[in-house]
């Protein structure tokens, strides 16, 4: 799969086995930023004791906005092996983290299978979570069908302007609506455990960005429409305006923006939602990243 890359809907067909980069500037070799607890995720994935998030560098998109943009576009990060992944998965469980929460791991998919499936061998057992800014093949997305227990998407845009004004993907809206279909057919009925924590189900956020409020009631328009309550969603304010960005993207939601997307979310009849508090939106919640090796 790394010697002709389609794993993600760029479709670069690039060898990464030869030491070539595609469009998420990564070859086959496993690049982290990092490795460790996380506990902003949504309750059902940070819990009590933290999400095992693994942060893979390089990244298919490249949003404009990207609060992670160090290692979105590959500046930064540590180089591991297969095995080395599956310790790391492994390491993390040992330190109480109630799940795997694999962020941006499209471009690795198939090192994630195996990697999965080593650790499995050595007793994993918490959920694996796949979180991803939805711009996935079907075809990608079923090879993870055995790996994957909970997946958090997101669907950035409706209109294929703004897609492409901001992460130079044109046709994300219908790349991200068939990724995520197929995410809700592969796990149709959420399913939590004892502790609350999500084992199995589709949670999926829309970060609500300034000016694009009509955008975001589209996507939730869309989403209740075709999933009602079948899913879960997770609305999220946190969008930090970085330097140099160009107007609206310069500055942060308003209040009235994110409670009238909320009070929309409500007059849908939307049950099972997840809602952000104002001080989410702080570069204090952006963790930081290895760039040794």
């Amino acid at each position: 799969m790394y010697t002709s890359c389609r794993l993600c809907a760029r479709g670069c067909g690039i060898d990464r086995t030869s030491g070539s980069v595609g469009y998420c500037k990564m070859t086959d070799k496993i690049f982290l930023a990092r490795a460790d607890l996380h506990m902003w995720e949504e309750p059902p994935i940070s819990g009590t004791r933290g999400s095992g998030t693994v942060f893979f560098s390089g990244c298919s998109l490249g949003c404009i906005y990207c609060q992670n943009r160090d290692i979105s576009r590959g500046a930064v990060g540590y180089s591991v092996s297969e095995r080395e992944l599956s310790e790391t998965f492994l390491a993390l469980r040992d330190k109480g983290a109630h799940n795997i929460n694999l962020v941006t791991a499209t471009h690795y998919a198939p090192s994630v299978i195996k990697a999965v499936r080593a650790a499995r061998e050595k007793g994993l057992s918490v959920p694996i979570v796949y979180n991803t800014g939805s711009y996935d093949t079907p075809e990608t997305v079923k090879a993870l069908s055995d790996t994957v227990n909970v997946w958090l998407p997101d669907l950035k845009y409706s209109r294929p302007g703004t897609a492409a004004a901001y992460s130079f993907a044109e046709d994300y809206p219908s790349v991200a609506r068939r990724a995520i279909d197929e995410m809700v057919a592969l796990a149709p009925t959420p399913i939590f455990d004892a502790d609350g924590i999500m084992t199995s189900g589709v949670i999926v956020r829309i970060l609500l960005l300034p000016g694009h409020l009509a955008e975001a009631k589209l996507n939730l328009k869309y989403l209740y429409d075709k999933y009602k309550n079948g899913i879960y969603l997770s609305l999220m304010s946190q969008y930090t305006p970085l330097s140099g960005l160009p107007a609206p993207l310069h500055r942060r939601v308003t209040s009235a923006e994110y409670s009238e997307l909320v009070g929309y979310a409500e007059r849908l009849g939307v049950v099972n939602a997840f809602v952000q508090e104002r001080d989410s939106a702080r570069e204090d919640y952006i963790p930081p990243f290895r760039t040794d090796t």
